[in-house]
């Protein structure tokens, strides 16, 4: 396995989370992100960046961290065992966006870069990933584009790449509690590692720079639509259905926490309202029914595209 250059991805790191900030604050151009810097107890730290209350995006957290701990969390060991006990490096950038207008969606990305080290060993060290698209009413035009994005910036790295990372995108973004996906998938991938370390740290970079490619034309066809109450409460109840996936199934606030993490840092994935309802059902043929109906059932969003 090829060496890892840890300081180049760093580097790439710290300025996808300035790119991330500037772009999705002129987007807004109401409000800018403020910026909160913390120390890891164990090693390292990290910049957190929130934007709230503003024009288009209610909540925005786009956070970098680098964190060292002397044995790697189980949650980050439970499917490699083998790696267990080990000191670990961990360093990545988070973004989880909360739109204020319903039709604009919830959106998260993630890229992510572990070594694991133990002595007199080579050290193991592996890329991971992704993004994905959560809305409240579903535009075909809106997801397509996104997975036509997602399947574009695999395309240079091998045809089985896009199918594969968006199936697994598929599978892990389920709530096996309401057997329902969370919302239309994109991609996620990890334990990246091979042909080389070069090719990995590339395919990471595609994934990180793709995000504002998929994502923000989507705000830009959405934001401007009207809503009322109606939407509003819909949008809060199925944001219950992110709180839910995140603090039930998520690796990474498990990680987050496991591996004493900020806190504030690692919750900031949370919407800053959210509801429950006992037995909601959607009207019948309403548009929040479509959602269920035609959004959240696993499908093939580029068939057509790409017969």
């Amino acid at each position: 396995m090829s060496q890892p250059d840890i300081f180049a991805v760093k580097s790439f790191l710290l300025t996808l989370q300035d790119t991330l900030c500037q772009h999705l604050a002129a987007t807004d151009g109401k409000n800018d992100f403020n910026e909160e810097c913390w120390q890891h107890a164990a090693g390292g730290g990290g910049r957190s960046r929130v934007l709230t209350q503003a024009a288009v995006f209610e909540q925005a957290g786009v956070n970098f961290s680098h964190v060292m701990g002397a044995t790697l969390p189980p949650s980050a060991s439970a499917h490699r065992p083998e790696l267990a006990g080990r000191r670990f490096q961990a360093m990545g950038v988070s973004l989880v966006i909360h739109p204020l207008n319903p039709y604009v969606p919830t959106s998260h990305a993630n890229v992510r870069f572990f070594v694991a080290e133990k002595e007199g060993e080579a050290p193991v060290w592996w890329f991971g990933g992704g993004f994905d698209l959560t809305p409240f009413y579903g535009f075909t035009e809106d997801v397509v584009h996104w997975h036509k994005t997602a399947h574009d910036l695999c395309q240079p790295f091998g045809d089985d790449v896009y199918p594969r990372y968006k199936k697994w995108c598929d599978d892990y973004f389920f709530l096996k509690h309401r057997n329902e996906a969370r919302g239309v998938g994109g991609l996620f991938f990890d334990d990246l590692n091979t042909p080389d370390f070069t090719t990995s740290f590339a395919f990471m970079r595609a994934v990180g720079n793709g995000f504002l490619d998929a994502y923000l034309p989507i705000v830009a066809r959405r934001a401007a639509l009207p809503w009322g109450e109606r939407e509003r409460q819909f949008q809060l109840y199925r944001r219950g259905r992110y709180v839910e996936f995140n603090l039930v199934w998520d690796r990474g606030t498990l990680f987050g926490l496991q591996s004493g993490g900020r806190t504030e840092s690692i919750l900031m994935s949370m919407p800053p309202l959210a509801r429950w309802e006992y037995q909601y059902q959607p009207e019948p043929d309403s548009p929040e029914a479509a959602l269920y109906r035609d959004f959240l059932p696993v499908k093939e969003w580029l068939a057509k595209e790409l017969a």
